[in-house]
């Protein structure tokens, strides 16, 4: 029996009409953004590096502190206009596995010492800066004096009875774009200098402490609340030449220009307000007034 024609068509119809359909939340299911995922899920997870002070850091029992987790705050109080019963969640990662937290979803922002770089860029986006700065070294008074002239502008010149071995090894902190940097530049020369890398800051400061490498390299901002917590500060003394360029901010995901934009907006308010100088002054004393012209000239769109 033939089929008539009419019903033919009628099915071809239909299939192609559920087959748009298909598409049509397919698309849609991908396009749903950071604030839908939000809402859904009625909490903002914020990931936080925490041995980065004063950007991030932690105590047992208490939620992180610091500029970074601040600013973070700022973009959390934006989505909270939008979002009024929004839980905030702390998450403490790595920079091993920060990143890729926020490709998953597994955090929303991810706050600390982050620097921003194309290849991060391959697996998340970023906010407008946070902050500026460069790696420098983290030096003992009585580091060997190739080191001294390296980082430093006026290296103290000592009498060969006061030099010691040197230990032919720098410490950076593993998974750091420092780290990374200081490899490839040793990757050109012929140098009898190693690399080792420390999981925490902390680390790296009792091994350079206990004469374990002769310097510790990692941002310079870092290094300067390092040394604050050393055995002796008054023994050690921080770089004053960057030898590398390292914005900060804040990590989102890829691919949602709303939430970012949304973020940018939230920085850009607080930038302006009478609130932000205060905030750097609270984490970085006397430079606060320099750091607040230099975010306010650069990096206020």
């Amino acid at each position: 029996m033939q089929v008539p024609r009419r019903y033919v068509m009628a099915k071809c119809m239909r299939r192609f009409l559920l087959a748009n359909l298909a598409l049509c939340l397919s698309a849609f299911a991908a396009d749903a953004g950071t604030l839908d995922t939000l809402t859904e899920r009625g909490s903002l997870r914020i990931g936080y590096i925490a041995d980065e002070a004063p950007f991030s850091s932690s105590k047992p029992g208490a939620d992180p502190a610091g500029y970074a987790i601040d600013l973070c705050g700022k973009i959390a109080d934006e989505i909270e206009h939008q979002l009024p019963q929004l839980k905030r969640e702390y998450v403490e990662m790595t920079l091993a596995n920060g990143f890729d937290a926020v490709k998953d979803e597994k955090v929303d922002l991810l706050c600390g010492a982050i620097t921003v770089n194309l290849v991060r860029r391959e697996i998340v986006d970023f906010s407008q800066p946070i902050f500026l700065t460069g790696a420098s070294a983290l030096l003992r008074k009585d580091s060997p004096n190739y080191l001294q002239t390296l980082f430093l502008d006026e290296p103290a010149i000592r009498p060969v009875s006061q030099r010691v071995t040197s230990t032919n090894v720098i410490g950076a902190r593993a998974s750091t774009t420092t780290a990374a940097t200081l490899r490839e530049a040793l990757a050109t020369q012929v140098s009898k200098t190693r690399i080792a890398d420390f999981e925490t800051h902390e680390d790296g400061l009792k091994a350079l402490e206990n004469h374990e490498i002769d310097a510790y390299i990692a941002d310079q901002v870092l290094l300067f609340n390092l040394a604050t917590r050393a055995r002796d500060p008054s023994s050690l003394e921080v770089g004053d030449r960057l030898f590398t360029h390292e914005p900060y901010a804040i990590a989102l995901r890829r691919d949602d220009a709303d939430f970012r934009l949304l973020a940018d907006r939230a920085l850009t308010d607080f930038y302006l307000s009478d609130d932000f100088l205060p905030l750097l002054e609270t984490y970085f004393g006397a430079e606060a007034p320099m750091l607040h012209t230099q975010i306010i000239m650069e990096h206020v769109p």
